[in-house]
């Protein structure tokens, strides 16, 4: 039976079982303009959807916007019609001094610091990567054409951009190793969970967020650049192995 999907404005049977995800509905047409035979499927809010084809197998992609509780709604939608694996392409900051602008991460597991989740699971519930697709993103990433430094590990999900009165954890959790932050994996990775989907996630850093290493903040640059074009292109090759 066809599903209709409210806040995408698509319906299920228009919906490839392959799904690539991101914030930026520029970067979502930028993603379908490198598949084979892409159009769009429908425009509504910050969900840009597309379809078209990679390495013979017809995958989507859409935007989610920024921060979970939109991206939340995009992946709950995305399930409910039928999709079966979704990759996330997104951007972080980093914790590490070794994890440099430029590079990419494969997130293993979210540290959800975000709201979102705490509202859908219980405490203690983990946001994991699906093993399949982390290897899949690995070995993708093993060849890219760039030679672009990639990085396999947990990364941290956090709601707030801009401090206010009280400290991010920043320090805290790059004493425990967690190599970035960003503003989605948690909702992604808990809501494939307990839905029975694949999930994953592949990150170009666009600077350091912790205050000892980070510079002025400008993403818009050619590393950046280099490194979410390549991560792109990683994901697509990695979802079309799935």
């Amino acid at each position: 039976m066809t599903k209709h999907l409210p806040n995408l404005t698509l319906t299920s049977d228009s919906l490839p079982e392959r799904f690539i995800v991101c914030g930026d509905p520029k970067r979502a047409k930028i993603i379908a303009d490198l598949m084979d035979n892409s159009s769009k499927l429908a425009e509504n809010r910050e969900y840009h959807s597309y379809s078209g084809s990679w390495n013979g197998k017809k995958v989507g992609v859409v935007s989610h916007g920024v921060g979970s509780p939109g991206a939340a709604v995009c992946f709950e939608e995305l399930i409910m019609g039928g999709v079966q694996s979704i990759i996330r392409v997104g951007t972080a900051g980093s914790y590490q001094k070794d994890v440099i602008p430029g590079s990419l991460v494969v997130s293993t597991a979210s540290v959800s610091c975000d709201g979102l989740t705490k509202q859908i699971v219980p405490p203690g519930f983990p946001a994991v990567a699906d093993r399949k697709i982390v290897e899949e993103l690995t070995n993708a990433a093993s060849i890219n054409e760039n030679g672009i430094l990639v990085t396999e590990g947990m990364t941290l999900t956090l709601d707030a951009f801009y401090t206010g009165v009280l400290e991010f954890p920043h320090q805290l959790y790059k004493k425990a190793g967690v190599l970035a932050v960003e503003m989605e994996n948690s909702s992604l990775f808990v809501i494939a969970s307990i839905k029975g989907v694949k999930a994953g996630s592949i990150l170009a850093i666009d600077g350091y967020a912790d205050a000892e290493l980070r510079e002025e903040y400008n993403p818009h640059n050619e590393l950046v650049s280099s490194a979410v074009d390549a991560g792109m292109k990683i994901a697509l090759n990695a979802i079309t192995e799935l």
